[in-house]
């Protein structure tokens, strides 16, 4: 049986996808098969995948129909133990699916495994990098509201992912489908993150895992909610939940709406729910509580500000 099955999503890459295919072809994990699926490109990305004979490395192509179901259509064709994801525009550094393998089999409680990443801005690598938090519990709170997985870097047990109905399709522009899916498995299944820069990820205007927008920003606030109401299990109600994860997020909910006291509130309980009694926080959950703690005390002050001041205080940049 092959260990590792990675699925490559492609829409019109073919400036970067030769790269991409090349890295993990290198991989020394070598018991891989490699999905690339041509989402309807209208370049020349089907031939740059074709002129690789890598018997590893099996081509689809198909009408363009969205991000969630390319993958959908990759795990229904994938042999591997193990699910990996890497987009068209990015590439896995050396040892990285061997390490995730290694990972995996020595931790059957976790899931889902991301790896910290590196910024690139086109081709120019950048001082930025997602360095989210390696441990479940820590990742577990912070998926109440937010997405700490770079979607490129994980690798996903492929029962799993199977038995719980994969990403959702049909949600419309904007569908955060992995945060959405993310957030289901931590319900149920350990998840994790190795601490250590294993995938590079570019930043490139127009490409299909990059559109960031305000229909995005909308249904990051409705996943988040959900998330808190399913946590808090009834203690608040979903309109209160929806308005804490706007404020998070900042969209400025109006203070009559939900009260700063009735904000501290919820989200001291919801921290309770995940993390149990503060002596038994790991030193990473303690980090990522300390973190979100202030991120809403400054969307509060925030929501005191008129709306043309909060945009001239984000046009700033510091130097």
């Amino acid at each position: 049986m092959t260990t590792v099955s990675v699925i490559v999503p492609v829409y019109n890459g073919a400036a970067t996808l030769a790269a991409c295919i090349g890295s993990l072809l290198d991989q020394d994990q070598t018991d891989v098969e490699i999905i690339v699926i041509d989402d309807g490109s209208t370049d020349c990305s089907s031939e740059i995948v074709s002129g690789f004979s890598d018997p590893r490395l099996r081509l689809f192509y198909q009408p363009n129909a969205g991000l969630a179901a390319t993958l959908s259509r990759g795990i229904d064709l994938a042999c591997g133990r193990y699910v990996a994801r890497l987009d068209a525009d990015d590439i896995a550094l050396p040892g990285r699916l061997r390490k995730q393998v290694s990972f995996l089999d020595a931790h059957p409680e976790i899931t889902l495994l991301g790896t910290w990443a590196q910024i690139y801005e086109g081709d120019r690598p950048s001082q930025r990098f997602h360095r989210h938090a390696p441990s479940s519990d820590a990742l577990r709170l912070e998926l109440l509201l937010d997405n700490p997985f770079v979607h490129s870097s994980v690798m996903l047990r492929a029962d799993v992912l199977r038995q719980s109905g994969g990403y959702r399709t049909g949600r419309g522009k904007g569908f955060p489908e992995d945060f959405e899916l993310w957030s289901r498995l931590a319900e149920h299944h350990g998840v994790a993150n190795l601490p250590e820069v294993l995938t590079l990820y570019r930043e490139l205007p127009g490409s299909i895992t990059r559109a960031v927008g305000s229909a995005l920003a909308d249904q990051v606030v409705a996943q988040s909610g959900d998330n808190l109401y399913r946590t808090l299990a009834g203690r608040y109600d979903k309109d209160a939940c929806r308005a804490f994860a706007a404020l998070y997020h900042g969209r400025r909910p109006s203070r009559s709406l939900l009260p700063d006291r009735q904000a501290t509130e919820l989200w001291q309980h919801a921290v309770s729910r995940v993390g149990g009694n503060v002596s038994g926080w790991s030193v990473d959950f303690a980090t990522s509580r300390h973190r979100m703690d202030q991120r809403l005390k400054t969307q509060m002050r925030l929501r005191l500000l008129p709306a043309p001041l909060i945009g001239l205080l984000k046009s700033i940049k510091p130097r």
